[in-house]
């Protein structure tokens, strides 16, 4: 282990950039504890996940407990994004400890490097993002079993039970699911058979899935052997070969979820537990920071999201994307320089590469070691406190709205399109126009790169910051945003969280994306183009997910732009 220093910044380094982290202390205690704070919280995507969370916790269950129900019904009541078929990372801190656990997609068995390209060696546009081929072999259920093996207070069946109760007795259906189905149905167009599963949403109808019930409580029964063996293996199996996908019961017999160690990082008097490789997001982060920090002289004075802060925001994020490409990937097959990328003199000398006066040539900002590969931005994440002090950050996909597109025929299970967040050929964009390098190339068994960056930010040994979004590649840039928000800014969280993002990814070249939610128009805009920029908009907009801990005060905030739920529980 090594400890650098930057300024304010002081970054942990450990295993992260060989192998996974295989836990070697005691399980969590289940000694009586006693409350530290005035209520448990949390920040969800939906309604129907605040109310399973609070009713764990009335249970007398902690924040994983409340967050492997969250996640589990919002693979029902959320099913865009939301998910059993998918994967992510989970940042936990409990008992005044941190730990990281990545339940990341694997390539199948029989993924080759070369799959998604046509006998000239070319890309085929939307195999690896739709369809049976797009699949990763799904996390999740592995994940969440592991987490609340290891920590959670009650039963594994209790957790489990909301999310059966919705799929059995349904949930009212809102508007903007049916619009995100019908959106997604015209990208699969026949070529899966989601309308057979999701065709029919209707905003203010209660929405049964029995399939999904019936896998649910398979799961609820025998643990993750309710999803990785048995019938619903055996169904997943069943649909991969009737579809051409890869993914076979050996595939899901073999996955496991890894214990890894955080990223752990001094800042501003607050210690940043955040996501290691696959995750690019956790890095990024800290760069972010530290280059921020780096920069402030040209920082100082500079008005909020005013031209000149979007571009020298845009500088730094220039510089990050292209590092992400060319060096970060899966630790456990690729040796990802983590002490290089966060050391202090890389990171002075990368600072000291801005422009503060005009966007530098993009061509000369390679990875400064010498280009950048993004996941879809349908993610979701959810932020959990419980009155004890221990806090759960995890952000899960199955990339794109609705995965794949394809629903294991007979368990209603929402497969992902993982494959995409690969590189199918080193050099050649992804769907959201960025691209990546051998280190990320496909290999069976191996997890894609993410942008995920599930964060929790402590002080003095005590959880205050619980954050996190989806957003695919705008993922560590919008937490880096509201972060500035809160701190460099002194917003209220509620402010910071609803103020509008931008994103900067180095390509295209001088592009600043905004989003749908709050358009850059007027003189705002004639501002940014006349400095050199082309703005774009996104498309989409984030869904940041907060809860803010002061003393024993607890607020919580769900982005204004989704239809997340924040609540705190007395």
């Amino acid at each position: 282990m090594s400890t650098q220093r930057f300024g304010t910044f002081v970054v942990t380094l450990a295993t992260v950039a060989t192998t996974g982290f295989m836990a070697t202390v005691p399980a969590y205690a289940k000694a009586p504890q006693h409350s530290v704070l005035a209520g448990s919280a949390v920040a969800v995507a939906d309604k129907y996940s605040a109310d399973a969370a609070e009713q764990i916790f009335k249970k007398g269950g902690n924040a994983v407990d409340a967050s492997v129900a969250i996640a589990l019904t919002l693979a029902v009541t959320y099913p865009e994004a939301g998910n059993i078929g998918g994967g992510g990372f989970m940042t936990i801190y409990m008992n005044g400890k941190p730990y990281f656990i990545d339940y990341r997609e694997r390539a199948p068995l029989a993924a080759t490097k070369a799959m998604y390209l046509d006998k000239n060696g070319e890309v085929i546009p939307g195999m690896s993002a739709f369809g049976y081929r797009a699949v990763g072999v799904p996390g999740t259920v592995a994940g969440l079993w592991e987490a609340q093996k290891r920590f959670g207070k009650l039963k594994w069946q209790e957790v489990v039970a909301p999310a059966i109760h919705y799929a059995r007795d349904g949930f009212v259906v809102e508007q903007q699911l049916v619009e995100r189905a019908a959106d997604a149905s015209k990208d699969f167009g026949g070529k899966t058979n989601f309308a057979q599963y999701f065709g029919s949403l209707k905003a203010g109808q209660n929405f049964k899935q029995p399939e999904l019930a019936a896998v649910l409580g398979r799961i609820s029964q025998q643990g993750a052997k309710g999803f990785y063996s048995g019938k619903t293996a055996d169904l997943i199996d069943s649909a991969m070969k009737k579809g051409g996908g890869l993914i076979t019961k050996n595939d899901l017999a073999q996955y496991k979820a890894v214990w890894r160690q955080p990223l752990e990082a001094d800042w501003n008097s607050f210690q940043v537990i955040t996501a290691p490789p696959p995750s690019s997001g956790g890095i990024a982060l800290l760069q972010l920071l530290k280059m921020k920090e780096a920069r402030k002289a040209d920082f100082a004075g500079v008005e909020h999201n005013s031209p000149q802060y979007m571009h020298l925001v845009s500088e730094l994020e220039k510089r990050v994307f292209a590092d992400r490409a060319q060096y970060l990937g899966d630790p456990d097959f690729y040796k990802v320089p983590v002490a290089q990328l966060t050391n202090e003199t890389y990171i002075a000398k990368r600072a000291s590469e801005v422009n503060p006066t005009a966007p530098s040539e993009t061509k000369s900002v390679q990875a400064g070691l010498g280009t950048a590969m993004p996941e879809k931005a349908e993610t979701t994440h959810f932020s959990v406190v419980d009155k004890w002090g221990n806090a759960v950050s995890n952000t899960y996909t199955i990339n794109g709205y609705f995965g794949s597109g394809v629903i294991a025929d007979g368990t209603g299970i929402v497969l992902n399109d993982e494959m995409d967040d690969f590189s199918a050929k080193p050099g050649v964009p992804n769907m959201l126009g960025v691209v990546g390098s051998d280190a990320n190339a496909i290999e069976p068994k191996k997890r894609p790169l993410s942008s995920m960056t599930p964060t929790i930010m402590t002080k003095d040994g005590k959880a205050v910051l619980v954050i996190g979004t989806p957003g695919g590649s705008r993922i560590f840039t919008s937490i880096f945003q509201v972060l500035s928000n809160m701190y460099d800014f002194k917003m209220p969280l509620k402010e910071a969280v609803g103020a509008f993002r931008f994103h900067h990814q180095l390509l295209p070249v001088n592009t600043i994306f905004y989003e749908p939610y709050y358009p850059i128009v007027g003189e705002l805009a004639k501002g940014i183009e006349a400095r050199g920029y082309t703005l774009k908009d996104q498309g989409f907009s984030g869904d940041i997910q907060v809860i803010k801990i002061d003393g024993q005060k607890v607020d919580a905030v769900s982005d204004p732009r989704g239809r997340g739920v924040s609540r705190v529980i007395h």
